[in-house]
């Protein structure tokens, strides 16, 4: 999956948990830019990321990112 594909998931994954189906989601998206995603929301998105995508999350590099394109840049270094 490239990082295109990664993206349109993620951003479907966004939808759902923010159950707003018009939420454009790109690489710069970030907790500053979407009033909703607070830190339950956060662990909700972590989580359906790490299901969906069949990869897991330490602690660590949780807290370095600072948007969505740091997330599935992660995201396609666990998948290699």
């Amino acid at each position: 999956m490239n990082k295109d594909d990664m993206l349109n998931t993620v951003q479907d994954i966004f939808r759902d948990i923010f159950d707003e189906d018009d939420l454009v989601v790109d690489r710069t998206s970030s907790s500053d830019s979407i009033e909703e995603w607070d830190s339950l929301a956060h662990i909700n998105l972590v989580t359906a990321v790490e299901i969906e995508f069949k990869v897991k999350f330490a602690l660590g590099e949780l807290t370095s990112l600072k948007d969505v394109g740091d997330m599935i840049d992660l995201i396609a270094i666990k998948q290699t």
